[in-house]
């Protein structure tokens, strides 16, 4: 077997981003995907200062959500020139499937679909929520965010954004009882994406009710959109946080997707340097820098808060998002990105229910927090 100090499964840009802090490390670095150098087919958004050293992004002009402009920088991850920056890091691509993990004479390993085997210090499993070397999710109804979206030239979507402009939780559409909202980033070559998203909901709204709403909005602003591109999303919100077997998870197999909101790829690329660092000291260690005590407890705060998007109506799922955007910046960037801020996160959830009127509050206390799933 050929043997690596970390080999990491899965293709995204979580596995890409770790892969390339393990070589930066100096690290023998294997990654393995069915197609490694393919450009990834989704959008990815992230806050400016989570976006802090990428090599490449697109910078919103201006950011509005709930009806504010916010203080806060968006980019939006250029997918192609980040993956060139990445596998230029002297990461060995690797074609094929991870099939089977296993853990012999204290060295991890990893079976492909090819027949070639790796073994390494560490096997790390980025395949997504699919877990394909961590055991798997067990069936059940999941918390899903679902989206429907198309990819305009910019000028065409200006009815919804100016050109370079970002929009979301904005536009609510609370019919039917069904809350969705209007989301729109640029995205590089002058092209805007906009798309209607259901935040969370379990199971994940029908992606055919979406594209109906997604229809009518575009009829609504006269854009034909029958030649564009589209894109849908279909994800899980509540992947436990272990997985089973050898293999380390990592990003949204680690359960690293934002419980509240779904975003998980700016805590990913903040977590690569110092999972990375660990690797070179056993899957234990690893597993402890993508899951210490404080983003744990960060976490279960992140999860009460879907459980009160869950709870609340749809026609009240607005205020909500206006209230919490109307909370002072620091606030509002601890709550959703601060993986090990627990008391800024507490801060702010504390800060919404002093602001939220008496029928909100009731369901803001009345949820209680259970531990936090970690099978």
């Amino acid at each position: 077997m050929e043997a690596y100090d970390a080999v990491i499964a899965g293709g995204g840009p979580a596995g890409w981003a770790l892969a390339a802090a393990c070589a930066r490390r100096g690290l023998a670095t294997a990654l393995v995907a069915p197609r490694p150098d393919a450009p990834w087919p989704a959008t990815y958004g992230l806050w400016a200062d989570q976006a802090v050293g990428l090599p490449a992004v697109v910078a919103a002009s201006e950011v509005r959500a709930a009806g504010r402009v916010l203080e806060r920088g968006y980019r939006v991850l250029d997918n192609a020139a980040t993956l060139a920056a990445w596998m230029s890091c002297g990461v060995e691509a690797v074609r094929g499937s991870a099939v089977r993990g296993w853990v012999g004479g204290g060295v991890s390993a990893v079976r492909l679909d090819t027949g070639r085997e790796l073994r390494a210090r560490v096997v790390v499993d980025a395949t997504g929520h699919h877990r394909r070397l961590s055991g798997g999710v067990r069936p059940a109804t999941r918390v899903e965010q679902t989206a429907a979206g198309v990819i305009l030239p910019a000028d065409a979507a200006a009815a919804f954004a100016p050109p370079g402009g970002a929009v979301f939780m904005d536009g609510w559409d609370t019919a039917d009882g069904v809350a969705t909202f209007l989301y729109v980033v640029p995205l590089p070559g002058g092209r805007t994406l906009v798309e209607e998203t259901s935040l969370a909901a379990r199971p994940g709204i029908a992606l055919g009710l979406l594209r109906e709403r997604l229809a009518r909005r575009l009829d609504r602003a006269g854009i034909d959109a029958r030649d564009a591109a589209v894109e849908h999303v279909r994800f899980p919100m509540d992947v436990p946080v272990r997985g089973r077997g050898p293999a380390v998870p990592f990003g949204a197999a680690a359960g690293m997707v934002h419980p509240a909101t779904g975003y998980s790829v700016g805590d990913a690329l903040a977590a690569a340097p110092a999972v990375a660092e660990a690797i070179e000291h056993g899957p234990a260690a690893a597993r402890s820098a993508i899951w210490p005590p404080a983003a744990r407890a960060v976490h279960a705060l992140r999860a009460h808060g879907r459980r009160v998007l869950l709870s609340l109506p749809p026609a009240e799922v607005p205020e909500f998002f206006e209230l919490f955007f109307a909370l002072p910046a620091h606030q509002q960037r601890a709550f959703l990105s601060g993986r090990t801020d627990v008391a800024g996160t507490s801060a702010a959830m504390a800060a919404l229910f002093a602001a939220a009127p008496w029928r909100l509050r009731r369901r803001l206390a009345i949820l209680r927090q259970p531990p936090m799933n970690s099978s």
